[in-house]
């Protein structure tokens, strides 16, 4: 499989390492598209790609065409290509950016649109895509283990889903992170060492995680597991519940997905 990567910021370098780790394609067989020379010198020298600045280069010759820009210069990028595409499948990570859009820019139907996030960077990303109608079973194929290759995937028939999932897991990493900066404080504030409530914050989330995986069970179930009457945790969550820590995490969300929607219509 030949693939082309226009753009290789840090999405599209974590996109170009795990199609090398995964063996989706041999090195040979990727090229990489990279304004910046530095940057494209580089790539080529860490992972034996061919580069160009040139964004048209060897399209022709490729099988699948992944869009990693900036949403800001992807008119620019599509005005460059449009009319080069005749079997290739084309997958855009622009976040905003429609199928329509894209499809109307190129020309073109065997196009899909996603959306990682930046766990993707080590394996463990969670992308939700979508494709248009036209879309042929070996394309869809093609993208599946594409955007596997960086983590779990999740294939939407509907497009409006797509700014769902960005407020929810595409932005959710910045929402985790807080939590655990918050939860790190903490245990600053209460006299622990800044490294060991680090140790102990990470550990914790971590097991709760994939305990829940494990024992497949509701989050309150096992929230009441860790409750004892009168206990420490009663009195924390207490706090937490006084303070309105969940009906802010919903709304915050709402107003990730009332943002993602107001980009995507532009």
């Amino acid at each position: 499989m030949r693939i082309n990567l226009i753009g290789c910021g840090t999405m599209g370098e974590a996109i170009l390492k795990a199609i090398i780790r995964k063996k989706i394609c041999s090195n040979q067989e990727i090229t990489v598209c990279e304004m910046l020379s530095d940057r494209r010198n580089r790539l080529g020298k860490k992972y034996g790609v061919t580069t160009t600045g040139d964004c048209k280069a060897f399209l022709d010759r490729a099988d699948v065409v992944i869009l990693a820009v900036k949403p800001q210069d992807v008119e620019s990028v599509l005005q460059q290509i449009t009319g080069l595409f005749k079997a290739q499948l084309f997958i855009s990570i622009a976040a905003g950016i429609k199928l329509d859009y894209l499809c109307t820019k190129l020309n073109y139907n065997q196009v899909v649109r996603s959306m990682p996030n930046t766990p993707a960077r080590i394996g463990k990303g969670m992308t939700v895509w979508t494709g248009t109608v036209e879309l042929e079973t070996k394309n869809r194929e093609k993208a599946r283990m594409i955007l596997s290759s960086f983590g779990e995937e999740l294939y939407f028939s509907d497009e409006k889903y797509l700014d769902m999932a960005t407020a929810l897991s595409g932005s959710g990493p910045a929402y985790i992170f807080l939590f655990i900066e918050a939860l790190i404080d903490a245990g600053v504030h209460i006299g622990l060492s800044r490294d060991i409530s680090q140790k102990l914050v990470l550990q914790t989330i971590s097991g709760s995680v994939e305990m829940m995986e494990k024992l497949s069970k509701h989050p309150a179930e096992l929230r009441n597991m860790v409750t004892s009457p009168a206990g420490t945790t009663t009195v924390a969550l207490l706090q937490m519940e006084s303070g309105g820590l969940r009906s802010l995490i919903i709304t915050a969300v709402e107003a990730a997905y009332q943002k993602a929607k107001q980009l995507s219509s532009k």
